[in-house]
């Protein structure tokens, strides 16, 4: 711990955190670890002092290292200039990706920045099952999504929509570009 924040919210924090990303009720979590619910609670509460244990069951019910309860560093800041992203060209349409933000440890998400021009649409094979793709068009328009459903979307609209089937990205205006999230649940 470095100070940031003292220990009882750092563990309460990561606890929920985790937790809920693995889709445990606080009960659940109790009877994995063989802790007490009231434990569990308290603990996501602030309060109460856990032992070493305590920690390393819940860490091991969670399938996290022990570090992620105790260990409080602030995440280094992160600038992507758009004339240093590494573009990564379509051999099939004129688009192009740009990895921002590759998923870090215990998650399962890609940040990519989309560059595409009007012409052929990019179409995508299923990923992983469980992929969800989250696309934010940032300028111009495009038709996003299934590939039997895409959607038009202009400038500032979300869209979300399973990555693990058939879909497509097209750009109907030049300079197109959006900010699109791969997320695997």
């Amino acid at each position: 711990m470095n100070g940031m924040e003292p220990l009882g919210t750092r563990i309460a924090t990561a606890l929920r955190r985790e937790r809920e990303g693995a889709g445990l009720s606080v009960s659940e979590l109790a009877r994995r670890a063989g802790v007490s619910k009231a434990t569990v609670s308290q603990l996501e509460a602030g309060s109460g002092n856990p032992s070493v244990e305590t920690l390393w069951a819940l860490g091991t019910a969670l399938g996290v290292p022990f570090s992620v309860f105790v260990h409080d560093e602030a995440p280094p800041l992160t600038l992507v200039r758009i004339g240093d992203a590494r573009r990564i060209l379509s051999a099939s349409a004129p688009y192009a990706a740009s990895l921002l933000s590759a998923s870090p440890p215990n998650a399962r998400r890609d940040i990519y920045l989309i560059q595409a021009e009007p012409g052929t649409p990019k179409p995508s094979d299923p990923h992983a099952r469980g992929t969800i793709e989250h696309v934010v068009l940032i300028a111009g328009r495009a038709v996003a999504g299934p590939r039997d459903e895409p959607v038009t979307l202009e400038p500032g609209d979300y869209l979300s929509y399973p990555g693990d089937a058939p879909h497509v990205f097209e750009a109907l205006e030049p300079r197109t570009s959006a900010v699109l999230i791969s997320e695997l649940r």
